[in-house]
């Protein structure tokens, strides 16, 4: 099993923290568990956005309390015309009439990122139920992206039995879940984005390795070029990090390779966030590492957004969840 010490951190510190986490996906019987051990643990104030009848009768059937939770009904007057005013104002200057903000308002999704917006939770949860583009739609379209980030993107908290590697064992990979061939200026918001993300999650500073097939010129391809082209933009920007590349996998994780292939590296095979060329890279890694390596992984996050929405994997089980909704109180705090 993989250390289970980071994710014992994340939890320590949601509860330490008083945050509330909106759930859009509240009939879904992995959800209400997951809600209800957070309320119980402290982790998180919890909204359940969706029909009460339906989230009464998943309780029912679960035998799962709803002590202590809010119920927010997204159809239910007022919190329909409040939230279609919000959405109209946000949405108005792409053409979106009060007929179309009433639709989207009255879906859960919509409805908690409106929440989210109006500063009513500091976090959403969903992905268990929706799939990635359904959530990210109403994150996009309300929340929008940080200052001076380009694109959301994710990340995956992988923590394996490597406890020499990373920090602890634990390690951030990116992009693996939302940006399928981003340019070389996206790859730097990634790189970027991903940094913070490891300061707030493995409580650590980022060593940050901008991976390729190639390291420091030992190979000519246009994807190479991309990876060097990414890195600068990302260095020109973040002087403060550490933010090195192109690299090989096992330069950035072996100090041994690192020798040998880079003597100059800064990271020294130290790295503790993987930043991936693409989509494909970055989600085919985090599967193989997860299923050989019997490591945790936790994700998609979101990153790059103005506020905090978190996507799940669809086969997320309660704890996934529950461990997601500690990683979303975690990372509102820094927002």
């Amino acid at each position: 099993m993989a250390n289970s010490a980071i994710m014992d951190a994340i939890v320590a510190r949601a509860k330490a923290a008083t945050q509330v986490v909106a759930l859009p996906e509240a009939a879904d019987p992995r959800t209400l568990q997951a809600a209800r051990r957070a309320v119980d643990d402290q982790v998180a104030e919890i909204i359940l956005v969706g029909n009460t009848d339906e989230i009464s009768a998943t309780a029912a059937s679960t035998d799962i309390s709803l002590a202590g939770m809010e119920i927010v009904q997204p159809a239910e007057a007022p919190t329909l015309s409040e939230n279609a005013a919000l959405l109209y104002e946000l949405r108005k200057h792409k053409g979106i009439s009060m007929e179309q903000a009433e639709e989207c308002a009255a879906d859960p999704l919509y409805c908690a990122a409106l929440l989210l917006q109006a500063d009513r939770a500091n976090a959403i949860v969903a992905g268990a139920v929706y799939s990635t583009p359904q959530v990210l739609r109403p994150l996009f379209q309300i929340v929008g992206t940080a200052p001076d980030i380009s694109l959301a993107s994710s990340c995956f908290v992988m923590v394996t039995p490597q406890t020499h590697i990373g920090v602890n064992g634990a390690l951030i990979f990116a992009d693996a879940g939302v940006v399928p061939d981003p340019t070389a200026a996206q790859l730097a918001d990634i790189a970027i984005s991903s940094a913070d993300s490891a300061r707030t999650y493995l409580n650590a500073e980022p060593r940050v390795a901008m991976l390729s097939f190639s390291t420091m010129g030992s190979a000519e391809h246009p994807s190479v070029d991309k990876v060097i082209e990414a890195t600068r933009i990302a260095q020109e920007k973040r002087p403060d990090l550490i933010i090195e590349g192109e690299l090989q996998g096992d330069t950035a994780l072996v100090p041994e390779v690192a020798a040998a292939k880079c003597a100059n590296s800064k990271l020294e095979g130290r790295a503790n966030v993987l930043i991936f060329p693409d989509l494909n890279s970055g989600n085919i890694a985090y599967k193989l590492v997860q299923r050989l390596a019997n490591a945790d992984a936790y994700g998609p996050l979101l990153q790059g957004m103005a506020k905090v929405g978190m996507d799940l994997s669809r086969g997320a089980t309660a704890e996934d969840i529950y461990h997601v909704i500690a990683l979303a109180v975690v990372r509102s705090t820094t927002i």
